[in-house]
């Protein structure tokens, strides 16, 4: 694994500027790369977009969707025997009242769960305050003598949440870089987030 300090900048004319600020002060080609990292949930990590495979507000879903049918079929089935009984209607009637109450009360359920998943939670709040944000990313390879270094070139320069990783560095780029992961800061660069 390689040590890599990287920066994110709004602009890429920002970005090539601290490039050229770090090749100046002696770092080489090779080991200074630049990208834009997406907004988060637009990473594309599925065939139909996104980043995660199931929403979070969602994953109660599917057992507030069991207990709605359940509750939904038998008011359903009530209020069915009730016109059964009331203006001597078929029974079909009854049954279709029963599967009506079953649908309405899944769908019921199924939303109410998902509210119960508050945006502000603890959980939530954590991820979204460690969450990667979007910008132009100027990674550097570099060694431990030099870390210090780039990531004093890169604050400098205009770079925000300067950070360290360790990864793969190949033919000049960070190769095993994940845009999910948040970036570990570098301890005298650490940004207050408001």
């Amino acid at each position: 694994m390689s040590l890599i300090i990287a920066g994110r900048f709004q602009t890429f004319p920002a970005a090539e500027a601290a490039a050229q600020r770090l090749f100046a002060r002696g770092f080489v080609e090779e080991d200074v790369t630049l990208f834009f990292v997406n907004p988060s949930g637009q990473h594309a990590r599925y065939p139909i977009g996104g980043d995660v495979g199931t929403d979070p507000g969602a994953q109660a879903a599917p057992k507030g969707a069991g207990r709605g049918v359940t509750i939904g079929a038998v008011i359903g089935a009530v209020v069915g025997a009730a016109v059964f009984a009331l203006f001597k209607a078929p029974l079909l009637v009854s049954a279709i009242a029963a599967g009506v109450g079953a649908y309405i009360g899944s769908l019921a359920g199924a939303m109410s769960h998902t509210r119960a998943s508050k945006p502000h939670s603890a959980t939530s709040h954590a991820n979204q305050e460690n969450a990667r944000h979007a910008g132009v990313l100027v990674a550097v390879h570099v060694s431990p003598e030099t870390q210090t270094d780039a990531a004093t070139i890169l604050r400098e320069a205009g770079g925000m949440e300067i950070e360290r990783a360790s990864g793969r560095w190949k033919q000049g780029r960070w190769s095993d870089f994940d845009p999910l992961q948040p970036p570990h800061p570098v301890g005298e660069y650490v940004e207050r987030r408001a």
